[in-house]
């Protein structure tokens, strides 16, 4: 079973990058993931968006902290099964899901999770505890489980790495926009890395102008950001899960600019 993970998607240089990748390599896939939180100019997602990634192949698409951005995405939430929330905000009056099951081309079933952390972020409910809770219940279903974990702090992404060894297939870090370089397949079968970066525009600071965001570091006055261009990349992972026992076999990480992808 092959796996595409495309991390952050940002603006339409992101969206464009992604679309010529998805051209060229999409059906080598099984089963596509994307985080598209930032998809709509860096801040939300729109129902528009959303069912054109999905028009462009992607089984699933996780978020974060920004999915809140677009207030008009709230109802889209709560209908779809495709599009996720981070599980771990309290259910009670949130829009939307937090984990899905979906089957991929070969009719497997395979659960997706979002889940967020809490260094440095939003004091929502405990992610630890709510990955394990919502494996628990996948577990039931299916053996293929994929955990994108948005979060700022490099230590509570290994924590949850180490955390989820052995329960889940695969554990990615999203947030930063910046691809580490620790992929691995931790000692109980679960194909781990850091973060999975951005697919974006590296002419600016995590996708945005460096003219819209410098300025925030040099006074610490709220600034406007907006979309940086030129130089695009998507980062990404490459994964095999075993098909009989649903531990990762592989996590190789995509790291090429739009000039690269449009050669393959």
């Amino acid at each position: 079973m092959r796996i595409l993970v495309v991390g952050d998607i940002v603006g339409s240089p992101g969206r464009e990058t992604l679309k010529t990748f998805l051209d060229k390599r999409g059906k080598e896939y099984d089963f596509i993931i994307v985080n598209g939180e930032n998809a709509a100019a860096g801040f939300g997602l729109t129902a528009k968006l959303a069912d054109q990634l999905q028009e462009w192949g992607c089984n699933v698409i996780t978020s974060g902290n920004h999915i809140w951005d677009k207030k008009e995405l709230y109802e889209y939430l709560d209908r779809s099964d495709r599009v996720l929330r981070p599980a771990n905000y309290p259910d009670e009056d949130t829009p939307g899901k937090g984990y899905t099951i979906v089957k991929d081309r070969k009719g497997n079933k395979i659960g997706v999770v979002s889940i967020q952390g809490r260094v440095f972020m939003a004091p929502i409910d405990c992610p630890f505890k709510k990955a394990k809770e919502i494996i628990k219940e996948i577990r039931k279903e299916t053996k293929f489980i994929i955990v994108d974990f948005h979060a700022e702090a490099t230590s509570e992404k290994i924590a949850m790495g180490w955390h989820l060894d052995g329960y889940a297939s695969v554990v990615y870090g999203t947030h930063t926009h910046i691809q580490t370089a620790d992929e691995k397949i931790l000692p109980e079968g679960t194909g781990y890395i850091t973060d999975v970066g951005m697919t974006g525009s590296e002419n600016g600071v995590i996708g945005m102008k460096v003219q819209s965001v410098l300025p925030k570091f040099l006074n610490s006055l709220p600034q406007r950001f907006e979309i940086a261009e030129g130089n695009e990349r998507l980062c990404g992972l490459d994964i095999e899960l075993d098909e009989e026992t649903g531990e990762c076999k592989k996590i190789e990480r995509i790291n090429k600019t739009l000039m690269e992808i449009s050669y393959l």
